[in-house]
């Protein structure tokens, strides 16, 4: 898959100084960022390291713009045209400020704003607003006469909260336009609220859209008919728990309890953009029955059964006649068939 270009439009940053039992501490740039290979560098990095994690939500933004007030911002700043992208990133930096003292958080970094177009050349592709507390790292560099010195970076691997907006998404209606990473604990919870983004998932679509691609992947890989139906069952038995737990889908996770013998070749289905799939819902647990069981209904009958029995010989399907031959029927299937009348 042929990575996006990705063009940076507007770019600032802020400082976010956060010690454990502190108040949190803005330091606050006056203007934009110098729009340098430096700055694309971060915006792919930031795109490319949020795109591989795969623990994400998506959504809308709330309808309550008082209490979430980005989106009037935002409407503030690209419609009404009356506040600049300075004033925009500060009044997001004040609103991080005082949810990560409410919410007691740890952690501060360097908070990225950044408006991308994703993919397309002369105003085609995608109009992203990003948003992202990154935290630092430090290392040494090379001085101009080879010395060793101190130095502090992004650590890119250290991102504690992103969201990603698609304002062409927000301008069109979409009903979900807003992505942000879920993290664990309060981690990413916190930003959601920052984002004023309410959780927009359809579940059942999202699981029926899984148990199509898991049925393809062990089609595509060739696996003996014992070793599909064992896969199938794992994914089952591991969604089905996800779902009674009300606990979202991480693939990379999925990947690993399901296929542990090359757990990477399903991550990398279940992630690619063809495969359409939105991480992070509750599994649905009716939508996944199909993964181990059949199940029709025709005018005067109805049918169940495990897929298993396609390869025990207790069910067969002939093609060439239409017709489906079960073995093994219970004792009482039997009485009830033997009284009944023939025509």
């Amino acid at each position: 898959m042929r990575p996006l270009e990705h063009t940076v439009t507007h770019l600032i940053i802020h400082t976010l100084e956060k010690a454990p039992g502190s108040p949190a501490r803005l330091i606050l740039r006056e203007g934009p960022c110098t729009l340098d290979a430096a700055a694309l560098r971060l915006a792919e990095r930031l795109c490319s390291q949020y795109d591989s994690r795969s623990a994400k939500g998506f959504g809308r933004f709330e309808e309550d713009e008082e209490s979430y007030p980005l989106a009037r911002w935002l409407r503030e700043h690209l419609v009404d045209e009356t506040l600049d992208f300075a004033g925009l990133s500060r009044a997001f930096a004040e609103r991080v400020q005082a949810l990560t003292d409410a919410e007691e958080l740890e952690e501060g970094g360097q908070l990225v704003m950044a408006r991308i177009r994703e993919g397309g050349a002369n105003g085609g592709g995608t109009d992203c607003l990003w948003l992202a507390l990154i935290g630092e790292a430090e290392g040494v560099r090379i001085g101009g006469a080879l010395e060793a010195l101190d130095c502090c970076h992004l650590d890119f691997t250290a991102l504690h909260a992103a969201g990603r907006i698609d304002l062409s998404g927000w301008r069109r209606g979409d009903e979900r336009y807003i992505g942000f990473l879920r993290g664990r604990g309060k981690g990413g919870m916190w930003f959601k609220n920052a984002l004023g983004c309410s959780d927009v998932m359809v579940a059942l679509q999202e699981t029926k859209k899984l148990g199509a691609t898991l049925d393809r992947f062990v089609d595509t890989e060739g696996l003996a008919p014992a070793t599909r139906d064992a896969v199938l069952e794992r994914a089952h038995d591991y969604l089905d728990t996800l779902g009674e737990a009300g606990a979202p889908v991480v693939f990379e996770e999925l990947a690993r309890e399901v296929f542990p013998e090359q757990p990477a070749r399903l991550d990398a289905l279940l992630r690619a953009e063809e495969t359409r799939i939105a991480p992070g819902f509750v599994p649905n647990r009716r939508a996944i029955r199909p993964l181990v069981r059949f199940s029709a209904s025709g005018d005067n009958w109805k049918l169940e059964f495990e897929r298993s029995g396609l390869h025990s010989g207790a069910v067969h399907y002939d093609r060439a006649t239409d017709t489906l031959v079960l073995s093994g029927l219970p004792d009482y299937l039997k009485r009830m068939l033997d009284e009944a009348p023939e025509d």
